[in-house]
């Protein structure tokens, strides 16, 4: 997710919908039509394990940038942070997602680009608040991210997000409206592009709710997994922290189809899916698939956090998170805490 190291001017200003700039009508609209072309022609032809590396690439043809930064991330709570589960980059170091998630907490910034779903948020929109955590500070400065640019949105059904955050270091301009409207607009698309890509890789493997599948190369290495599997996958691996599978999952590919024991509550399902390989987390019955902040509610409750954590995680109110929770109970057939932490771990 994103970060800035430029401080802050002074509390966290509104973001900037991408629909609110006004683009200049002559050259700017043939270069988003090409860039959306080119994209279309990407999301058809590419393999899915390189359509997003590839699509960032293009991108970079319309905004120019040094660096970038794009996976899946959960909102998590207001002590521990987001959590970012799956990523790709460009131009930045192999640990820096690991060194994301240790900053998360602090990072507002991120928070912000979470809070305002489909919106772009430039460090220049984050006004009025305090000035930026230093450690958050030495971090960006420490990979060069001084311009940051960001969009986040839903990943449908996933009970995840999906983020594309680029960044210029401060050697060079900050990214114009322009730029803004361009990046806001491509990143639109190129969600719709993958979410189509997933669902017609879904439909080849079990009918399996998304959050409790994966999408996996031979290698072990994730292109998608739902928020479900994924703390499935944590609570079983205790330090697994993404984008590979967990060794044992990742030597079991081989053997797909087929199913495999992980800990002592988690059983998958491995499936061949054309080059890749499906994940879902096998089941006796099926659990009804839950609205994605309906199943974020539920799974940061059932991890202890509080209704009010919950709604400042997810920029709901509180009274909306104990309607969430009482669907999630009714759908789920759960009484209380302790029932509804084996319906989420249920298979």
């Amino acid at each position: 997710m994103p970060m800035t190291a430029a401080p802050r001017r002074a509390a966290l200003g509104a973001a900037m919908p991408v629909r609110g700039v006004a683009v200049p009508a002559a050259d700017p609209v043939r270069t988003l039509s090409r860039g959306l072309l080119q994209l279309a022609a990407l999301a058809h032809g590419t393999p899915p394990q390189h359509l997003l590396q590839q699509a960032l690439v293009a991108l970079q043809g319309l905004v120019p940038f040094d660096a970038a930064w794009w996976g899946e991330v959960s909102a998590g709570d207001v002590q521990a942070g987001p959590r970012n589960w799956l990523h790709g980059s460009i131009g930045l170091s192999q640990d820096f997602a690991k060194e994301w998630n240790a900053l998360a907490a602090v990072d507002e910034f991120a928070r912000r680009s979470m809070d305002r779903l489909g919106e772009v948020i430039r460090e220049r929109d984050v006004i009025d608040g305090p000035p930026e955590d230093p450690r958050i500070v030495a971090f960006a400065e420490r990979h060069g991210l001084h311009h940051c640019m960001a969009l986040t949105a839903e990943l449908p059904h996933s009970g995840l997000l999906f983020f594309v955050s680029i960044y210029r270091p401060r050697s060079r301009p900050e990214f114009s409206d322009a730029e803004t409207v361009l990046f806001g607009e491509f990143v639109a698309h190129l969600l719709q592009h993958w979410h189509h890509l997933l669902q017609r890789l879904q439909s080849d493997s079990p009918s399996r709710p998304w959050d409790g599948f994966a999408l996996a190369q031979s290698s072990g290495e994730l292109l998608f997994a739902g928020l479900r599997i994924s703390l499935a996958l944590g609570d079983a691996c205790p330090g697994w922290a993404g984008p590979h599978l967990p060794a044992a999952v990742a030597q079991a590919i081989t053997r797909a189809p087929c199913t495999l024991a992980v800990g002592k509550a988690v059983r998958l399902r491995l499936e061949p899916c054309g080059p890749l390989v499906a994940i879902s987390m096998a089941s006796r019955q099926h659990k009804p698939t839950l609205a994605p902040r309906e199943l974020s509610a539920a799974m940061l409750y059932a991890h202890g956090h509080s209704h009010k954590d919950i709604a400042a995680s997810l920029g709901l109110t509180p009274a909306t998170v104990r309607t969430y929770l009482r669907t999630a109970y009714a759908a789920l057939g759960v009484s209380n805490k302790l029932e509804l932490v084996a319906a989420l771990r249920r298979a």
